[in-house]
C-alpha cells in the first residue's frame, strides 16, 4: 500500500499540485522527455541525428537587404530585387519558383529536417549542414552540385546572401544532417531566446 499511495502523491503533485516546486519539476519531466524520448525519436524516423533545427539567422529571409530587417517581400517583389543572380548563373524565375521554400523562411522558424543520400540531393533543395567556420549548423540551397572520384560536393547559398558560400560541402557535412521538408514560423524564437539568456548570464 505504501507504494501505491507514494504513487498516488506523486502523480497529484505532478499533474494537479500549483506550487512552485511543482512547476519547476514539470518544466524539468518536460525537458528530460523532449530531450531524450520525442527528438531521439524523430531523429530515428526521420533518418538524422537532427530532427528539428531552429533558423538563427536572416541569410533565408526575402527581405529588401541582406540582413535582419523584416522588411519581408512575396517571391516577385523578392525575385525582381534579388534575381539577376540567379538569372547569371542559368536559372529562370519558374524554376526558382518550383524550389521547395521559393519564398524563403525566416529567423525564429523551425525547419523540420530528413535524413537524405547525396545522390538523392537535387538543385533547390535546403540542406542543413556542420561548419567549422561557424557554431551552429548552416541552413542553406544548394545551387551548384558537383562529384569528384566518386564523392558529391554541394555549392549552397543563403537566398538573400549576395554569393554562394565560401566553400563548398562534401557529404561529411551532411552526414548527420539532412534536408528540410516542414517549416514551422517563430517557434524557433524560444530557443533563441533562451540561448541569449543564458549567453548573457555566463
Amino acid at each position: 500500500m505504501q507504494i501505491k499511495d507514494l504513487l498516488k502523491k506523486t502523480w497529484h503533485f505532478i499533474w494537479h499540485d500549483d506550487s512552485l516546486l511543482s512547476w519547476i519539476v514539470n518544466v524539468i519531466l518536460a525537458f528530460i522527455l523532449v530531450k531524450f524520448i520525442i527528438y531521439p525519436g524523430f531523429g530515428l524516423l526521420l533518418s538524422t541525428n537532427y530532427p528539428i533545427v531552429a533558423v538563427v539567422s536572416c541569410s533565408m529571409e526575402h527581405n529588401t537587404q541582406p540582413s535582419c530587417n523584416f522588411n519581408h517581400l512575396n517571391f516577385n517583389e523578392w525575385y525582381n530585387l534579388r534575381g539577376d543572380w540567379y538569372t547569371n548563373k542559368g536559372f529562370t524565375k519558374e524554376q526558382f519558383n518550383n524550389f521547395p521554400f521559393h519564398n524563403g523562411f525566416n529567423k525564429g522558424d523551425i525547419m523540420i529536417l530528413k535524413g537524405i543520400q547525396p545522390k538523392n540531393i537535387k538543385i533547390g533543395d535546403i540542406l542543413v549542414y556542420q561548419s567549422q567556420m561557424y557554431p551552429n549548423p548552416i541552413i542553406h540551397r544548394v545551387v551548384k552540385i558537383s562529384q569528384k572520384n566518386s564523392m558529391y560536393y554541394f555549392t549552397t547559398k543563403g537566398d538573400n546572401n549576395l554569393d554562394t558560400d565560401l566553400k563548398e560541402i562534401d557529404e561529411q557535412q551532411i552526414k548527420n544532417t539532412g534536408k528540410a521538408i516542414i517549416k514551422i514560423p517563430y517557434l524557433g524564437w524560444v530557443k533563441i531566446l533562451f540561448t541569449n539568456i543564458i549567453g548573457a548570464i555566463k
